[in-house]
């Protein structure tokens, strides 16, 4: 199926305009039994052979979770079909490029590009200035290092204390933070209730080469490996504050609360799997930046 033929196929499911849309594509993608994790395997091996039937298979018994991904962005400045259908694009991707010898679940496996496709659909749609990409992406690299020094030093940052951290002058990330106070969708939640903002993710979304997209593949590939290396609390802690492996992200007092420990607890769990990581990665040739 060519390009153009995935778009329609994906768009198919998404006529009308109505406020019945939903509903009536809802009850269109109930009909498509889920696969059990065998289905799965041996639907997946036909795809790798290009059995068209099965891909098509693969795709209708996973577009109800496209539309359970794309509910946890709505009310962001895009129409909650256009993220399904952005969603959608995204599964197709993923059935592409499934590999059922590896060991994940399908769904695990999609979700990392249907996550890519609804975030690709806020950067695009949403926005309401448009800023340059270089800029965006310092923009979200300064948000990230002032994320990661609040969580080290338990307090906001200063401008000085990203910039020396950055090895950049006070000035320089002055500028650039203060384009926050345009109205952008760079500030918006990526998932509601979220401290991370489509800026923080910025970088990755706006990164479409085909380079970029076998790295991020050949990471996934790696990832359960590198949080198999952790502490079960830790663990635990990195999938549900970061949202990885399908999981919705989660507060310090969310967590802690589940796991009976306090805040403080959580966070420092965390900075201690954050150290942990970024010695796997980085003997495995890539940067913690890299996976968050």
């Amino acid at each position: 199926m060519g390009s153009s033929d995935q778009e329609k196929f994906a768009s198919s499911k998404l006529k009308g305009k109505d406020h019945d849309a939903l509903h009536l594509y809802m009850q269109e993608i109930r009909e498509f039994p889920l696969l059990t994790a065998e289905e799965e395997c041996a639907c997946a091996r036909k795809v790798q052979k290009g059995d068209r039937d099965a891909k098509n298979h693969l795709i209708e018994s996973n577009l109800r979770l496209v539309v359970s991904i794309a509910r946890r962005y709505q009310n962001r400045g895009v129409a909650f079909m256009d993220l399904v259908e952005e969603g959608n694009l995204g599964l197709i991707r993923a059935v592409e490029k499934f590999d059922p010898e590896r060991g994940f679940r399908f769904s695990t496996y999609a979700t990392w590009w249907i996550r890519q496709g609804v975030d690709r659909a806020l950067m695009n749609q949403a926005r309401t200035v448009r800023l340059p990409v270089h800029v965006m992406r310092e923009m979200g690299r300064y948000m990230r290092e002032s994320r990661r020094l609040t969580q080290s030093i338990n307090h906001e940052p200063s401008i000085s204390e990203i910039a020396t951290s950055l090895d950049k002058t006070a000035e320089e990330v002055d500028k650039i933070l203060k384009l926050r106070e345009i109205p952008t969708s760079t500030e918006l939640p990526v998932v509601k209730g979220s401290s991370r903002t489509v800026g923080d993710r910025i970088e990755d979304t706006s990164l479409e080469d085909q380079d970029d997209l076998f790295l991020r593949d050949e990471i996934f590939t790696h990832l359960s490996e590198w949080l198999d290396s952790l502490k079960e609390r830790e663990r635990k802690v990195v999938i549900h504050r970061f949202g990885l492996l399908g999981e919705d992200e989660m507060t310090l007092e969310e967590l802690g609360k589940e796991m009976g420990i306090t805040r403080e607890r959580v966070r420092q769990i965390q900075l201690d799997a954050l150290q942990h990581l970024h010695d796997v990665l980085e003997r495995s040739g890539y940067s913690e930046e890299t996976l968050f």
